[in-house]
């Protein structure tokens, strides 16, 4: 019999798209003003491998990576995905997004995001959010899965939450957390 224990807590990250780096940077402010200090940033890069967002957000988007030093419960995440929709909403002209604000979540086996689509290879959370594995840990990297987003199989993006992840390892150690 497997009897339920307690999982350590997790990394939380955003990907945070806009229409240019002043709203990037003021979305981040607003994430940080919830979820605290933040531990590992990217750089702001073009966002060009899609144009799903075009209709609403325009072109020439770029795009962001905050990760914050708090680690938080896993269970959490349908919450900082509501709450991340109502920050998207404060950014908003005239009902059209200006800011997209993904959140997710990294452990040491796997990368998972939220999102209100359903797909086949999502879970359920509740409140109307799913669990989407983006990325699963093998062999001392991220790996991609069959579903995984493109701009997740990226070398520069897998290598972002490869350094993500070794300071989360880092950080479970010096908190006496498990690894």
């Amino acid at each position: 019999m497997s009897l339920p224990q307690k999982p350590p807590k997790v990394r939380l990250f955003f990907s945070v798209m806009g229409v240019n780096e002043t709203v990037i940077q003021e979305a981040v402010m607003a994430l940080g003003q919830e979820f605290g200090v933040l531990s590992c940033r990217g750089d702001i890069r073009p966002f060009d491998r899609t144009r799903y967002y075009e209709k609403e957000m325009g072109s020439n988007l770029v795009r962001f990576f905050a990760a914050f030093r708090e680690l938080v419960e896993m269970d959490r995440l349908p919450l900082i995905k509501l709450r991340s929709n109502e920050i998207e909403k404060q950014f908003a002209v005239e009902g059209c997004r200006r800011v997209n604000l993904d959140p997710g979540y990294l452990t040491a086996e796997r990368i998972v995001l939220a999102t209100g689509k359903n797909f086949t290879h999502r879970i359920y959370l509740g409140q109307g959010i799913y669990a989407d594995l983006t990325l699963l840990f093998h062999r001392k990297s991220f790996r991609a899965l069959p579903w995984t987003y493109p701009d997740y199989s990226d070398p520069e993006i897998i290598g972002y939450m490869n350094n993500l992840r070794r300071d989360y390892m880092a950080q479970l150690r010096e908190e006496g957390g498990t690894e």
